[in-house]
């Protein structure tokens, strides 16, 4: 196996007008680095006591649109890139969750996020991550 393949470069799998610009500028730094594609998807709870209302058919269900979405990702950056992505799938808030994930997997060495240059903002996900300092 190549050196490069022991990097990894993550992109965050939203549903913002940010994303496909993300997912295509990391399948690309991919294909070209030979670095691996992982895409993060969180399941955010809609409830403010996470999880505490929502049953296991609900669950279910999330669990699966979010997996019906990654995959759907994943075609579209191979067919545009010709690089596989890894899905990685969570629960929880994203900002713990992208952490935990950057903790367990130290062969990630980039996130790649895209911003908006619009007059409403940076987009959903920088505005998300910016708040109280990033990651942390």
């Amino acid at each position: 196996m190549s050196e490069a393949k022991t990097y990894a470069c993550l992109v965050v799998a939203d549903e913002s007008e940010e994303f496909p610009d993300a997912l295509i500028y990391a399948g690309l730094l991919s294909r070209n680095t030979g670095w691996r594609l992982v895409m993060l998807r969180v399941i955010e709870p809609s409830d403010p006591a996470p999880w505490a209302s929502i049953t296991d058919e609900m669950r279910r269900q999330a669990q699966d649109a979010a997996e019906s979405l990654t995959q759907r990702f994943a075609a579209e950056v191979w067919a545009e890139c010709g690089v596989t992505a890894e899905p990685v799938l969570r629960e929880g808030d994203l900002k713990p969750e992208l952490r935990k994930l950057l903790e367990e997997d130290s062969s990630i060495k980039l996130v790649v996020l895209a911003a908006a240059a619009g007059a409403g903002g940076p987009g959903p996900l920088v505005t998300q991550l910016g708040k109280s300092g990033g990651f942390g």
